[in-house]
């Protein structure tokens, strides 16, 4: 059986049976695209069907995006990893670290030991959690008034560190604050500086924090699925006119656009020039893309992310047993992966069951969506499992 018709009957079959309402893989080697598929539809109950060229929310597959751009400003010298990150964005000197609450429930806070940097910030080690993943950054938001990031906010940017910087893994809103080093010393909105420097260069002209009326034509809704394991389609779409162009996961895009972004990350920062949209340029050094690649934060590692908010997210952990650390900004799993994938991986996901992965020994990548939440979802997880597994067997 080619990889084609393997692929072809795991998402074909997948959409058919309605375990995902819709569906969209693509796979890459360094050169070429190995494969593209899409099956289902955008909308469950309509006609339209789903296609390559399907736009999605990509969410937190928006981070590894805003850490390249960060990487370029690392290149250039005009920001460094381990110097003090308020230097740029003095708002960041002003966080607190949250030791508790109160008789009265209010929050007591303590200035941190250390200063956040731009490394803790790209390794989720800074401090900062999500609402839906951490029970007292939800409590202190409850507190507070303090809106959830999703809100597009600054003011959703005003979350308390839940430890100090350096000292565990937990992921949060940290590459929200690293866009906005971004803007602060490129003198852009962040949506400018990846369009000019970034999407441009690689060709990922359907990627964008704002729908445009042609995306808008292409776009899948987001489904939710029920206890029960019904697929109903939603109205949820992150704001289109934000205050904070969210770095850590706004941004909307297709398949076949992040694939270039994955195969700029073989290519040791090449932007695909054979035909593929990009322009061929350099837009990152070798040298750059082996650090963003590796281990960056130390004796850390990521740990399992317990749901706060079951209707958001499932507890998600990839690979558990597998010890996986972090990069500039990717998760790395230290040991093979059961798909086939080698040690040294690097992968993460959208909120909405969106994945990808990158394998550099290998010289392979894929990329996967669905639109569908709870994030780490029964069905389409395991799914975007047996695609990357097909990948590897095909190999043998």
């Amino acid at each position: 059986m080619t990889l084609k018709s393997r692929l072809d009957e795991i998402l074909g079959g997948a959409a058919a049976r309605g375990a995902v309402p819709g569906v969209v893989g693509v796979v890459t080697d360094r050169k070429h695209t190995l494969y593209e598929g899409a099956f289902g539809q955008r909308v469950l109950g309509t006609d339209g069907a789903m296609t390559p060229d399907t736009v999605g929310w990509i969410a937190s597959m928006t981070k590894a995006i805003t850490g390249a751009a960060c990487m370029q400003l690392v290149e250039q010298g005009r920001i460094d990893l381990d110097s003090p990150a308020r230097q740029w964005v003095p708002r960041l000197g002003q966080a607190q670290v949250l030791e508790g609450f109160d008789a009265a429930g209010q929050p007591r806070m303590r200035a941190p030991r250390r200063d956040i940097t731009l490394r803790h910030l790209l390794t989720h080690s800074a401090g900062f959690g999500y609402e839906f993943w951490n029970a007292d950054t939800g409590r202190y938001q409850a507190a507070t008034g303090t809106p959830g990031i999703i809100s597009c906010t600054e003011a959703a940017l005003g979350q308390p560190l839940t430890f100090d910087p350096g000292e565990r893994w937990r992921y949060g809103i940290n590459i929200d604050w690293a866009g906005k080093i971004v803007e602060a010393v490129s003198g852009q909105k962040l949506g400018v500086y990846l369009a000019e420097n970034l999407l441009g260069p690689l060709g990922m002209a359907d990627t964008a924090f704002r729908i445009r009326p042609d995306m808008q034509a292409r776009l899948a809704k987001i489904h939710h699925r029920g206890d029960d394991g019904t697929l109903v389609a939603g109205d949820l779409v992150i704001e289109q006119n934000p205050e904070n162009e969210m770095g850590g996961g706004g941004l909307y895009g297709t398949m076949p656009d992040y694939i270039r972004f994955v195969r700029m990350i073989l290519n040791d920062g090449l932007a695909d020039g054979s035909g593929g949209g990009g322009t061929g340029a350099r837009v990152l050094k070798a040298e750059t893309v082996q650090q963003m690649c590796r281990n960056a934060m130390g004796d850390l590692r990521v740990e399992m992310l317990p749901t706060q908010a079951p209707p958001l997210t499932n507890d998600a952990e990839f690979f558990p047993g597998i010890e996986k650390t972090w990069g500039l900004s990717f998760q790395i799993n230290e040991a093979a992966a059961p798909t086939g994938r080698p040690a040294g991986g690097l992968m993460w996901a959208g909120l909405a069951n969106s994945y990808f992965w990158i394998d550099r020994q290998t010289g392979l990548g894929g990329s996967y969506m669905t639109q569908i939440l709870p994030f780490a979802d029964k069905l389409s997880l395991p799914l975007f499992y047996d695609f990357e597994t097909a990948v590897y067997q095909s190999l043998a």
